[in-house]
């Protein structure tokens, strides 16, 4: 059942909340102009690292046996990983051998949703609407039902084990004669499924918690929910702990989940054969020092050619620097939004005219924020690419125009 909450804030409150604003939009705004500068000195500067390192990169060979002619050098090599490290989870007791142990657990809650409208008022006000409603599901961590709006639905939430994820990775992983460093070893993949199977010891363990957290809760949670364990104390059904595949189940039935049952998944990252580019230090790794400070280290999963490498690294740059791009051109504009907000506040004694001022204002702030961010961006690669930027400039001094243009026609129009 849904829960509607509506509140109203003054034309005074408003406005005094849009002012405000306006030092955080003006953070916001050099915020993302730094960032949009930052971002282009790092991409070219990342770009010649690559190059650089690519063009005194050698194939290392065979990895079976130490070459000392390659210590201190730039090398590319492919091959198995292994390790006799025997990861334990300190809870369930589930052992494997290999580079990772992860364990996921889940909560079976009731999660508030909210969907928010405002409606303007004559004179300034404004009027917000808040529904909430709930719904059962499973959670990643336990979630906290005091903190709802309906006190009075019965939407309590409680947990029958008290876990945290898990993981524990290997520290000793061979590399053919060689040895990875922590930090290679972090970037091996491939989880898959790790079937467990739990001690008797730690089965009863498990469903004596379990049952006595049952016995303290039910009561009250009966009286909000009805029954939720199948009966009474004396009537609830035997095997709170259940175990399928790589999955491990706290409550009564894996079918039915009910309020506090968990879900606790086990995967591994197995050794496999990988390809590296790092500079050679003895018996291990380390991170190859560009003459302009970057540093390149780099794990791919499987057998990659250095060419392919290289490849991969170059476009990862490219792609992070465009998702980097676009959070700067957000940061510009909503930082302009911020900026002029109190003008369609005060506007908004009329509530069309509000409208029309707040849509009239965001046309304009968007085709300032883009300007503003190509401008940016091209005086960034004047410095470092200085045909690239002259494009880029002009691009940036045509929408200026349009928005000069613009301004011109709305002001005639007036």
């Amino acid at each position: 059942m849904a829960y509607t909450e509506t509140t109203t804030t003054s034309f005074f409150s408003r406005i005094g909340a849009s002012f405000g604003g306006i030092g955080l939009g003006i953070v916001l705004f050099l915020a993302g102009t730094a960032l949009l500068w930052w971002n282009e000195g790092d991409f070219v500067a990342t770009g010649d690292a690559l190059t650089e390192a690519q063009s005194v990169t050698q194939e290392l060979g065979d990895i079976t046996r130490l070459n000392p002619a390659m210590n201190g050098k730039l090398v590319h090599a492919t091959g198995p990983t292994e390790t006799k490290d025997v990861l334990v989870d300190p809870v369930f007791g589930v052992r494997v051998q290999g580079i990772r142990l992860l364990r996921n657990v889940e909560y079976y809650q009731w999660e508030e949703k909210s969907r928010t409208e405002k409606r303007q008022k004559l004179g300034g006000g404004e009027e917000t609407v808040t529904t909430y409603t709930y719904e059962q599901g499973w959670q990643n961590s336990p979630v906290d039902s005091s903190r709802f709006k309906d006190v009075q639905g019965g939407y309590r939430n409680f947990v029958l084990v008290h876990l945290d994820d898990f993981e524990s990775q290997a520290k000793n992983v061979a590399f053919g004669a060689y040895r990875l460093p922590e930090s290679m070893i972090g970037s091996i993949s491939g989880e898959e499924p790790l079937n467990v199977t739990l001690s008797g010891e730690a089965l009863d363990k498990l469903d004596t918690q379990v049952r006595r957290t049952q016995k303290e809760v039910a009561p009250s949670a009966q009286q909000f929910s009805g029954t939720l364990f199948g009966g009474t104390d004396s009537q609830l059904p035997e095997g709170k702990v259940h175990v399928e595949g790589n999955t491990v189940f706290l409550g009564d039935s894996p079918a039915m989940p009910k309020i506090g049952d968990m879900r606790v998944t086990f995967r591994q990252v197995l050794p496999t054969n990988v390809s590296i580019l790092a500079k050679v230090n003895g018996n291990t790794f380390e991170s190859y020092h560009a003459s302009n400070g970057k540093n390149i280290s780099r794990l791919s999963m499987g057998t990659q050619s250095l060419e392919n490498m290289y490849g991969a690294a170059h476009s990862s740059n490219a792609t992070w620097t465009w998702v980097l791009r676009i959070l700067g051109v957000i940061l510009v504009i909503s930082g302009c939004k911020m900026v002029v907000a109190p003008l369609s506040v005060i506007a908004s004694v009329v509530p069309f005219l509000g409208d029309v001022v707040a849509a009239g204002t965001g046309i304009v702030c968007t085709f300032f924020g883009l300007a503003w961010s190509l401008l940016i961006i091209s005086i960034a690669w004047l410095r470092f690419r200085p045909v690239v930027g002259g494009c880029m400039l002009l691009v940036a001094a045509v929408l200026i125009a349009l928005l000069y243009v613009k301004g011109r026609k709305a002001k005639a129009a007036a």
